[in-house]
């Protein structure tokens, strides 16, 4: 059986945070203001892994009223949504997401970014696809006060 499953995410930027994205950080001034890291796209794959599985959604599993996700890195949370599909016997075949902000320019940070993503998932680098986009100045993310994630995962199994 295969299933898909899409995700997104979005957080404010802001000034004096570390800007993680893909579960790593990307010098930059500003950072993603969130209860954990902020990660909008290890959050984006997270709620697309969860939805293939018909597990629910990332706030059910990670809940921002929980202590225990205060600053965390986002690379556990894909840990755990791992555990939960391998309970399942589901497989990842392949993870497409694309990352929607003005600055910083993501391309080249994109192979550490697909290598920390595969690791904490048990996968290949080669089954993750990323791309960024601008939003053409338009809106909070055209003027740089956010940044967006959306994926779409395909599991086996």
């Amino acid at each position: 059986m295969t299933r898909a499953g899409i995700g997104y995410d979005l957080h404010r930027l802001t000034e004096n945070r570390k800007f993680i994205l893909g579960g790593i950080e990307v010098p930059f001034h500003k950072g993603p203001v969130g209860y954990s890291d902020g990660d909008a796209l290890a959050h984006a794959i997270c709620d697309a892994l969860l939805g293939a599985a018909g597990l629910g959604d990332i706030g059910a599993h990670f809940p921002d009223t929980d202590p225990k996700w205060r600053d965390v890195s986002s690379l556990r949370f894909l840990e755990r949504v791992r555990e939960l599909l391998a309970e399942r016997r589901l497989r990842i075949a392949h993870i497409d997401a694309v990352v929607i902000l003005e600055k910083p320019k993501l391309g080249p940070h994109f192979p550490a970014m697909r290598e920390a993503l595969a690791q904490s998932l048990g996968i290949s680098a080669s089954a993750i696809n990323l791309k960024a986009k601008t939003n053409e100045g338009v809106d909070a993310i055209g003027r740089g006060e956010a940044i967006a994630a959306q994926a779409i995962v395909t599991l086996e199994g």
